[in-house]
């Protein structure tokens, strides 16, 4: 059989792996959208490698759009095979889908008029509303660590992995020509101490990994140390300089995460009287999930429940979901904290709370989450003084914070700890997919110093015979 590294391959987003069997199956680990290339990233999504029409199955790792977001697109485009994943999984892409598709209408509205005005031809989002709703027909959710066969010769298993709700490693196991193979998948990797997420767990025996490596030449800091700092980057903001303090923060999984820590504030009397406002339909949305599925919760956040029926949520807490509602933001003079989407600040309504406040001094931009390079998060955290939201220059006097552990991936100390359940003896290669190349020679050197060998780091469009 055959697999081909068709994204996430030497970068961080879309992840896409190609598996084909001898018998002619066709299995995609992940579909997910490139991200954060500006007019590039377009033109990558749009070539898939592959027929969605002649694709069998897609075995969805976790619901993160750079995971899951071109699945209404290989729909449009004639896949109507099965994605298996998580129930969990399957709950937060019915929401995160259609949010995908309505920012694409309404960026690629404002866009074409632009190209209109140019004398030049519309285009096209990459999928709409209703494809994102389609597709919802083929999901298969199951729980974690059941044995799923998905025909008679392939069985799929998902171990979870701590990162986000529902994400779990996939173990795929194929019996043809007399002979079984293992192929694990990591998808992302959480970290062992998770704020509101059980731990990742140790997965069965393989012959492959295919393994991620976002934060492979890094280490975080211990998770006290950053709930402190973000305690006191509250107070430095909102009561000594009476400003506001904005935290560009992914929907799903982060938002809950700050969340969480801020109703732990509240309860111990620490947080100062100021609202905070989490500015985002799908994070409010996703929220509701999150209440619902607390089997994937960790004994913490289950223990908290015990006398705070409502981890998510207190006083001075606002979910706002309205644009009329998050306009308003604009013109509040009070200090305030405001947590919107995207984490990477290139899309949603962030721009504009960005817009709003990066050029005022009193207010702090808070990053808490991995930026991929040439993203506008990334160019703001870089240092630069000015730059270009909505096409109009801002010059940046807010200042610039950044809190590491909050990240969902982790290091790579962690990352190696978690792969200490693999048999070294059976497993037949490695390959590094979902990092920065920089990043994956210094994670292959420490891995072959922990005793793994036969890595390899696969380019975009790369096929290897297994």
């Amino acid at each position: 059989m055959k697999i081909q590294f068709l994204g996430a391959a030497r970068e961080v987003t879309g992840s896409k792996h190609l598996i084909t069997t001898d018998s002619g199956k066709k299995i995609l680990l992940d579909c997910g959208m490139f991200q954060g290339k500006g007019l590039e990233t377009d033109a990558m999504n749009r070539k898939l490698g592959f027929d969605p029409a002649t694709l069998d199955h897609i075995i969805l790792s976790h619901a993160h759009i750079d995971h899951s977001g071109l699945i209404p697109y290989a729909y449009k485009l004639g896949f109507r095979g099965s994605v298996v994943c998580t129930d969990a999984t399957r709950d937060l892409c019915s929401i995160m889908l259609a949010d995908s598709a309505h920012i694409q209408e309404s960026d690629v509205k404002w866009f074409n008029k632009r190209r209109v005005a140019k004398g030049f031809e519309p285009v096209e989002p990459l999928y709409t509303g209703k494809e994102a709703r389609a597709c919802m027909e083929l999901f298969i959710g199951i729980a974690l660590n059941r044995k799923f066969n998905i025909d008679d010769n392939i069985r799929v298993r998902f171990t979870n992995t701590g990162h986000l709700l529902g994400s779990g490693l996939v173990s795929i196991d194929i019996r043809e020509n007399g002979k079984k193979t293992s192929i694990a998948f990591t998808g992302d990797i959480g970290r062992p101490v998770n704020r509101i997420l059980k731990p990742p767990e140790p997965f069965p025996a393989c012959d492959y990994l295919i393994t991620e490596s976002t934060y492979g030449n890094r280490l975080h800091p211990q998770m006290e140390e950053a709930e402190k700092e973000l305690l006191d980057i509250i107070i430095e903001t909102c009561v000594e300089k009476q400003g506001k303090l904005i935290i560009p923060s992914f929907a799903i999984g982060r938002t809950q995460e700050i969340v969480y820590s801020l109703n732990n504030f509240f309860n111990a009397g620490l947080l100062p009287k100021i609202n905070i406002y989490v500015d985002s339909p799908l994070a409010v949305n996703a929220t509701d999930i999150f209440r619902f599925h607390t089997a994937y919760l960790n004994s913490g956040v289950r223990q908290v429940m015990e006398t705070d029926p409502d981890p998510f949520g207190f006083r001075s807490l606002f979910y706002l979901k309205s644009a009329e509602e998050s306009k308003q933001l604009n013109f509040t003079k009070k200090p305030c904290v405001i947590i919107s989407a995207s984490g990477m600040m290139e899309a949603g309504r962030i721009k504009h709370h960005l817009a709003n406040n990066i050029s005022d001094p009193k207010n702090t931009i808070l990053a808490v989450g991995y930026c991929s390079p040439i993203t506008l998060g990334a160019r703001i955290l870089s240092g630069e003084k000015i730059v270009s939201i909505f096409g109009e220059k801002h010059e940046v006097k807010a200042k610039i914070a950044k809190i590491e552990s909050f990240s969902g991936h982790a290091d790579y100390e962690e990352m190696i700890s978690y792969l200490s359940c693999v048999d070294k003896s059976r497993l037949k290669k490695i390959f590094m997919v979902h990092g920065d190349y920089t990043a994956q020679e210094f994670y292959k050197n420490e891995l072959e110093k922990a005793g793994y060998s036969n890595i390899e780091i696969p380019v975009q469009g790369q096929e290897f015979t297994i």
